[in-house]
């Protein structure tokens, strides 16, 4: 794997509100985890191997905020609708207070509209995707706290 790549990936992990990712390839593991909120300058190698030659920089969050492990993932491939029409209100933001089996976002998968429902009562913690978002089977949706 290039340090593109790897890049890339640090990216998406950190845009998606996740604070933890894993890959395995063959023989290469890849562990991500963020921690604390800093922006920290990572010296990469040039091809000779001799200096530094280009800076990658991570961003990690602190584990002094409480992180909840209760989120809410996509049951399925399609498109992810915040809101019941275009001018509507969405359905949840950070901060509201949900119940088990409301209704927080929509899904639209072959001209089907599949309601979310939370699995948690709690308070909502973060939104993961945006409106319009093509989401996967299992990305997380929202965090609960």
């Amino acid at each position: 794997m290039e340090i593109k790549d790897m890049i890339a990936l640090m990216e998406a992990v950190s845009e998606n509100g996740l604070t933890a990712f894993e890959l395995e390839q063959g023989d290469m593991k890849l562990s991500m985890k963020r921690e604390k909120k800093q922006v920290t300058a990572v010296p990469v190698m040039g091809q000779s191997g001799s200096k530094p030659e280009i800076f990658a920089a991570v961003q990690t969050e602190s584990r002094e905020e409480a992180v909840s492990d209760k989120v809410v993932t996509c049951p399925l491939v399609g498109t992810f609708y915040s809101s019941p029409s275009p001018d509507a209100e969405d359905f949840v933001k950070v901060g509201d207070h949900v119940k088990k089996g409301q209704i927080i976002g929509i899904v639209e998968a072959m001209k089907l509209m599949n309601e979310i429902e939370c699995e948690y009562d709690g308070v909502v913690e973060a939104v993961l995707v945006k409106n319009e978002e093509t989401v996967e089977y299992g990305q997380p949706l929202f965090r609960i706290h």
